[in-house]
């Protein structure tokens, strides 16, 4: 079982806004705005059973049952850490009942091992904490 590392927390940096009245002309000022990342955490024993079960496949390498199982995350909603473009990997969380592969997915990151589940299709996730 893969053991994700500790994530430090950052606070939210405030956007610096300036307004000048020189000779009847505003001018108004903003700081660029920061990459934001919105990761929540969630206990592995809070998971769905079906997610211990693609975690499980994900250790041992599978058989996978989805061919998508694997194929490299974009994380084109930015929502995880900006990292290469090869650095995220996504499996399906079986959906019971559902006639699709459904909403739910773990996204593993190769190099530190972190593994992140999303139960809304990639509009949020939760890092999967193992030590509690």
């Amino acid at each position: 079982m893969r053991i994700p590392p500790r994530i430090a927390s950052f606070g939210g940096l405030a956007a610096l806004v300036s307004t000048l009245l020189v000779g009847g002309v505003t001018a108004t000022a903003t700081a660029a705005p920061t990459a934001v990342t919105a990761v929540g955490s969630i206990c592995y024993s809070k998971l769905p059973t079906q997610a211990h079960t693609t975690l499980n496949l994900i250790a041992s390498n599978g058989p996978f049952p989805y061919s998508q199982d694997g194929a490299v995350f974009q994380n084109r909603e930015g929502i995880l850490p900006s990292q290469s473009s090869s650095y995220y990997h996504e499996y399906t969380v079986v959906t019971p009942g559902s006639s699709t592969r459904g909403a739910r997915r773990v996204v593993t990151g190769q190099k530190s091992k972190e593994d992140y589940y999303t139960a809304d299709h990639y509009a949020s996730f939760s890092l999967i904490s193992y030590s509690c």
